[in-house]
């Protein structure tokens, strides 16, 4: 042997060292390592062809995972051979338990699922715990270390029971997700946004990535219409993959307005009005075939309800509707009887999930308990500002044992914000769920997530709390994402994170946030587009005026409802405090950022953010301090703050570069038309233009 050492190259000695160990181990233990990847061998994915699609899918991405580890690629195979070492994936499809047990045994590993969903999410633990794969890595670039062996002395995980039933996404406000990739197809919707669907390719990654971090449960997009081809491939992509598939508050029963309007036109060239009121019998056609489509998913959970166009109460386009509260109570309880009758007609199980959702209007009418809501549907309660804290119905509805409950959580909601950058931090979420989890509304969490790829962070570890609540550890998070990112420098790395995080400010009287992007970008758009009138058209200038001081029924409820998202009743001044305040705060997360190894990362996750949020920060501070100086009559004041104003774009669009800067996301900003800074940046100019004018 020290002959044969002797002529043999320095790693060729250490490989075969290396395998004289695994050789000694395997053969000479009752527990044998289990050898995935040598330099010698490898095993093979025994894979039963009785196996559910979803499971085949999750079994292909292990393999890719391994191969980016090792180079090497796994063998999917029937039947092992003699031997030979091996992954065996089986599901047990006796039970309806979602569980799983990954375990060693006899030089093996065995991945085995209580059901196909079990199996999946057994398929991703071992993936990131055991292969090192961040769950999110397609979204963030992080590439697992490279390996030349991988193996396990011994694995033994059993599956605890989720924290939260049905854990979800929805995918809304999607604007960037629309266009990033090409386009999935056309959608017919009469709004100014979501006019193409979605690619494919991308509603792919969308399903794997939920699968990865445990979620169970998806709303593929908003407004959906499963009459449309390439809008119902969105739906059968998620279910492919095993997740439960759900609609959206504005689409019960997987109708909009737009899809009503959308089915009318087909049959009959018309178009009725959107009313349960005054239309009663056409809305309920469009459900009852809607239904009956939807019910040829195998894991659908039903949602249930009444909304109108755009996410609006259905009234706003219906003056007939009855203007009592308790009327409308009525209407939206005899839409919900209704709605559920069919449900049970056309679903194949006899104890379907269903939820529905109040938001806005839906909270207030519960709250002053107009609803009646059917037993055994499953309440979804929802916070009123993204991430902040929960409507007042959340803490005043008494439980019944009839019903279950649940909740709906922002990370991203657009018009308010978080949109473009991130705002709600871990320890936020944490706070939040944590008095869902008191009050037991653990059956379902939907969380609104968006474009995805801003929220990172927030995604991780909420989801890490909706599977394991109690044994979530915010600052033990904390300590462990942070380590895996930034090595060495992750304490000093965290403290620049939580320096942004407490840059914002807050509403005195809620403590909720008054300037998240959303929020900036409408405060600016709405000086800036009333100083346009204030210096061309002084009649119009003055019935805006006016308009404003004008409560209408819609502001009330908006008020209502989602008032923590309101600045107040700020002037332009102490609204200005406010700005230069959160300013200050971002320029020293800025300026600690600086010191910070400016990784890839770092600087999607991180530097691309602060300058987006610092940009809109700027553009709202001098708008605010044009149109001071413009009620003062100074238009040289206000053209030197306009021009500044526009200068901000720069610092935004800096952020959107770092954002996209190689070839995978070169387009990630094509599809901005939530906030649509493009045209924002244009009505600064025209301001400009006008004041040069004078």
């Amino acid at each position: 042997m020290t002959l044969l050492l002797r002529n043999l190259p320095t790693m060729k000695i250490y490989f075969l060292l290396v395998n004289l160990l695994f050789s000694a181990f395997t053969f000479g233990q009752s527990n044998p390592i289990f050898v995935l990847v040598s330099q010698t061998q490898q095993a093979v994915i025994v894979l039963p062809a009785t196996e559910p699609e979803s499971v085949q899918i999750a079994v292909k991405d292990l393999v890719s995972d391994v191969q980016k580890i090792t180079g090497k690629r796994l063998e999917i195979v029937a039947k092992k051979a003699p031997k030979q070492q091996a992954i065996f994936i089986k599901t047990q499809q006796k039970t309806n338990v979602e569980s799983y047990q990954i375990q060693t045994k006899n030089g093996n590993l065995y991945v085995t699922g209580g059901n196909e969903l079990g199996t999946v999410l057994g398929i991703y633990h071992f993936v990131e715990h055991n292969l090192g794969i961040d769950p999110m890595s397609f979204w963030n670039d992080r590439e697992p270390k490279k390996q030349n062996v991988l193996s396990w002395q011994s694995i033994d995980i059993q599956s605890k029971t989720p924290t939260f039933k049905y854990r979800g996404w929805f995918i809304n406000d999607e604007d960037l997700l629309t266009e990033w990739q090409e386009s999935g197809g056309k959608r017919n919707i009469d709004y100014p946004y979501y006019q193409q669907v979605m690619s494919p390719k991308t509603m792919a990654k969308i399903c794997e990535t939920a699968l990865r971090l445990g979620f169970n449960m998806i709303i593929p997009a908003s407004f959906i219409d499963i009459g449309n081809p390439a809008e119902a491939a969105l739906v059968q992509e998620a279910s492919k993959r095993g997740l439960f598939v759900s609609m959206h508050h504005v689409e019960p029963m997987g109708v909009s307005a737009f899809t009503f309007f959308n089915y009318w036109k087909e049959k009959n060239g018309t178009k009725p009005l959107f009313s349960y009121f005054s239309e009663r019998e056409k809305v309920e056609e469009v459900w009852r075939v809607y239904a009956k489509e939807w019910a040829k998913y195998p894991k659908v959970i039903w949602q249930i309800g009444l909304r109108g166009i755009a996410d609006r109460p259905m009234w706003l386009a219906d003056p007939a509707t009855p203007q009592t509260d308790a009327d409308r109570g009525r209407l939206i309880s005899e839409a919900m009887a209704f709605q559920m009758q069919l449900i049970m007609q056309v679903n194949k199980s006899p104890n379907p999930p269903i939820t529905t959702t109040l938001w806005a209007e839906g909270s207030t009418l519960n709250q002053a308990g107009y609803l009646q809501i059917p037993e055994n549907v499953t309440i979804v309660f929802a916070d009123n500002s993204p991430g902040w804290r929960w409507q007042a119905d959340f803490f005043n509805t008494k439980r019944s044992s009839k019903n279950t409950y649940g909740v709906y959580y922002h990370h991203q909601l657009w018009g308010s914000g978080p949109h473009l950058v991130p705002i709600v931090s871990p320890s936020q979420t944490q706070k939040v769920l944590k008095q869902a989890i008191e009050k037991g509304d653990t059956t379902y969490c939907i969380m609104n997530i968006s474009n995805v790829r801003e929220f990172s962070m927030g995604i991780a570890a909420s989801a890490k709390m909706l599977l394991n609540f109690k044994g979530f550890d915010v600052q033990k998070f904390n300590n462990q994402w942070f380590k895996e990112r930034y090595g060495s420098s992750c304490t000093f790395t965290q403290q620049v994170y939580q320096k942004y995080f407490e840059s914002f400010e807050l509403n005195n009287k809620t403590g909720t946030p008054i300037l998240m992007d959303g929020q900036t970008n409408s405060l600016a758009t709405g000086i800036l587009s009333e100083l346009k009138l204030q210096l061309t058209d002084s009649i119009k200038y003055q019935a805006l005026l006016k308009k404003k001081n004008q409560e209408t029924e819609e502001s009330k409820w908006i008020k209502s409802a989602i008032g923590d998202m309101l600045s107040g009743d700020l002037s332009h001044t102490a609204l200005l405090e406010r700005v230069v305040s959160q300013k200050k705060g971002l320029l020293e997360a800025d300026s600690l950022a600086q010191k910070v190894e400016q990784s890839l990362f770092f600087k999607t996750d991180f530097v691309a953010h602060l300058k987006i949020i610092l940009g809109l920060t700027a553009w709202l501070e001098n708008s605010l301090k044009a149109k001071i100086s413009a009620e003062k009559n100074d238009l040289v004041q206000t053209k030197k703050y306009i021009q500044k104003g526009l200068e901000a774009f720069n610092l935004i669009k800096e952020g959107q570069q770092l954002k996209s800067q190689n070839e995978k996301w070169k387009n990630w900003y094509r599809g901005d038309k939530k906030m649509n800074l493009l045209n924002k940046e244009k009505l600064t100019e025209q301001v400009l233009e006008i004041l040069k004018e004078k």
